[in-house]
């Protein structure tokens, strides 16, 4: 396939990631128009909220001024102001890396990563600017260069790991770029190269191992806190579609609460306005957002809630000993090495969860909701200490079990050829018994070619 057609393809896809994810926002948003407002309001305030909702989830910041009339209705301190919005709403930025993968994945198969990754992120910055933009109002004013840039930028992190991991899994031929990438890595030390990697899988995986612990309890709090949540839907009194705008938002929102559980199960928790914390040792929550998926939080400390900060030590551990079973056995590495690979393990799943606790919070709102979700540098320093100890721990218990194991095996093999013993060794041929002086196979013990001892039958023995 010709560079131009994957180019345009890529772009093509970049455009429908952006149409899907602006539909999702808009679609809600009209029928609001239609039934709440009766067609009378001008459409084009919902089309550019429904800007404004695909950018904030992408990261990108909104200054919002509020009306004296909406001010004094909220009643929230400082609701007069301009104030901005900064939380994202990650949902969307699922929808963008999710196309992101599908582009780096076919990019890689064509055999133009490089060309479908450039053209998509390129597509989709011009995209987010046009957008940022056009959804400029007096009420909400989204920063144009954040609008570049972060929808871009998700795009980026999607392609580049669909790409790879089809380039790997699969052993496709790279292109000219790809090719210059992995030659600069060849000309690295091999030990540095795999130390790297090695680390790189056990805290990225790590990670995301607490991610998922981290969905699976959202999932659970859902279930257990029904009654609340139905009840929270009720006393709102929205309606069916404003039901349904409330709904789309709380899916959009759901990445938001799967990270704040991840730092809860990391220790520091994460808050829902100035002065509140929600952690395993401690719950303390003033008046919160008329959010009704926020009933399934607990109302008070979880009993041994501590006990969760041994998860991701664990993760680390069992991460360690399993990527060190799969790598090649470096049983004379120095101990330093070890001790490296280890704590750059839990620098790794540092970062991941640091980064993914700095974007799901922000401010949600004027006032004391200037402050929502988790602290990221608090997450990243205990998901780096958590998981790095972790992994230390497997990384030296797996080298040890390593040394140990060949250090078995070479016992053995040494005392087979000191005492002439017939004991076969990983590798010795069936049927064959070494001489204790020479070491070389006995004649008269040797069998055919296959390695089958042969043996003479007389007439008595043969099968009648």
């Amino acid at each position: 396939m010709r560079r131009t057609t994957i180019a345009l393809l890529a772009a093509l896809e970049a455009t429908v990631s952006a149409l899907v994810g602006y539909g999702i926002a808009l679609v809600p948003l009209m029928l609001l128009w239609a039934t709440q407002f009766g067609l009378a309001a001008p459409v084009d305030v919902f089309f550019r909220a429904a800007v404004d909702v695909w950018l904030l989830g992408h990261g990108v910041d909104l200054v919002v001024r509020l009306d004296e009339v909406t001010a004094a209705l909220l009643g929230v301190p400082g609701a007069g102001d301009p104030f901005p919005l900064t939380i994202a709403l990650l949902g969307f930025a699922v929808v963008t890396f999710a196309f992101g993968l599908r582009i780096g994945r076919r990019g890689a198969v064509s055999g133009n990563p490089a060309v479908a990754g450039i053209a998509a992120v390129v597509v989709l910055g011009a995209v987010g600017g046009a957008l940022a933009w056009f959804g400029a109002t007096a009420a909400a004013t989204p920063v144009l260069w954040q609008g570049i840039v972060l929808p871009a930028a998700v795009m980026a992190v999607g392609v580049t790991i669909g790409a790879v991991v089809a380039s790997l899994r699969w052993g496709i031929p790279a292109d000219a770029t790809t090719s210059a990438v992995r030659r600069r890595i060849a000309t690295l030390p091999d030990d540095l190269v795999d130390g790297v990697r090695s680390a790189v899988r056990i805290g990225v995986g790590s990670a995301f191992g607490v991610v998922a612990v981290a969905a699976v309890a959202v999932a659970v709090l859902v279930v257990a806190h029904y009654s609340t949540i139905v009840g929270l839907y009720q006393a709102l009194g929205a309606g069916i579609d404003g039901g349904i705008a409330i709904t789309l938002a709380e899916l959009a929102l759901l990445p938001n609460l799967v990270v704040w559980a991840a730092a809860w199960l990391l220790g520091p928790g994460f808050a829902i306005g100035a002065g509140t914390t929600v952690s395993p040792s401690v719950t303390l929550i003033g008046p919160v957002p008329g959010v009704p998926l926020l009933g399934a939080l607990p109302a008070a400390g979880a009993s041994l809630g501590v006990l969760w900060l041994a998860l991701p030590v664990l993760l680390g551990f069992a991460g360690a000993v399993l990527v060190a079973a799969s790598a090649p056995e470096r049983r004379d590495e120095p101990w330093w090495v070890t001790l490296a690979v280890g704590l750059g393990a839990g620098g790794a799943a540092g970062v991941v969860l640091g980064a993914l606790a700095a974007w799901s919070g922000g401010a949600a709102g004027p006032g004391r909701l200037a402050e929502v979700g988790p602290d990221a540098l608090l997450v990243a320093a205990a998901a780096a200490a958590s998981v790095g100890a972790g992994a230390v721990a497997g990384a030296f218990a797996a080298r040890a079990r390593a040394r140990h194991g060949g250090d078995v095996l070479a016992g053995a093999h040494r005392s087979s050829r000191e005492t002439g013993t017939t004991d076969p060794m990983p590798g010795d041929r069936p049927g064959v018994r070494a001489d204790a002086d020479t070491g070389r196979a006995d004649p008269a013990d040797r069998g055919d070619r296959d390695g089958f001892p042969t043996e003479v039958l007389d007439d008595s023995q043969l099968p009648r």
